[in-house]
């Protein structure tokens, strides 16, 4: 299984926005003993290498801008490159080294884009401000063929409403980890896993 199919078939997605490489290594942790296995860090490299050790865990790069951004998560051991923006600049780079993109769009126009430059799943944020899960039915509607992934502001809660409306996956940060104890983030992934599971 690769990246993308585990993405298609956890349908949940966590990601890690955090500095600290100890803390991002903690939460990661809590993340996969919750039983989340696709996990994006938007943190140091040293984060990226040490949570990229774990079978049957799949780690990608968030916050990707740059190409030497890219290489250095590629070399860590990331099997996924995520651009918070569509940066087309990363599409060649990201075929040549045969480790798929991930780009973040907001309209209809830049999601199409990206399907066309055949980013596998598209990102789209911030949901929230975007209209929730009325804006990706409303978007899926005349594109059915999009592999959309809502992140931004995502309650637990709001999960199986977003994968009725047609979402691929869900990405969920600091609803699962900010402001917890590791044992309280254990938590929030096992029922972020639970309500994916129930659709």
């Amino acid at each position: 299984m690769n990246i993308i199919q585990a993405i298609k078939e956890n349908k949940i997605y966590g990601i890690i926005r955090e500095d600290d490489t100890k803390k991002a290594i903690e939460i990661a942790n809590a993340y996969i003993e919750g039983g989340i296995k696709v996990i994006e860090i938007n943190s140091t490299i040293d984060a990226i290498k040490e949570v990229a050790k774990n079978e049957d865990i799949f780690v990608a790069q968030g916050g990707v801008i740059t190409s030497s951004q890219a290489l250095d998560g590629i070399e860590a051991g990331a099997k996924l490159l995520v651009s918070p923006i569509l940066q087309m600049n990363l599409v060649k780079l990201s075929s040549g080294h045969k480790i798929p993109l991930m780009l973040t769009a907001t309209t209809p126009n830049e999601a199409y884009t990206a399907w066309k430059a055949r980013v596998p799943v598209i990102k789209i944020y911030p949901i929230k401000d975007l209209g929730g899960a009325t804006y990706i039915e409303e978007l899926l509607r005349p594109m059915k063929f999009l592999n959309v992934m809502p992140t931004g502001s995502i309650k637990i809660s709001d999960i199986k409403e977003y994968l009725k409306k047609g979402a691929t996956a869900v990405g969920l940060g600091h609803e699962l980890y900010c402001n917890k104890t590791t044992d309280e983030i254990v938590k929030s992934a096992e029922m972020a896993v639970l309500e994916a599971k129930s659709v």
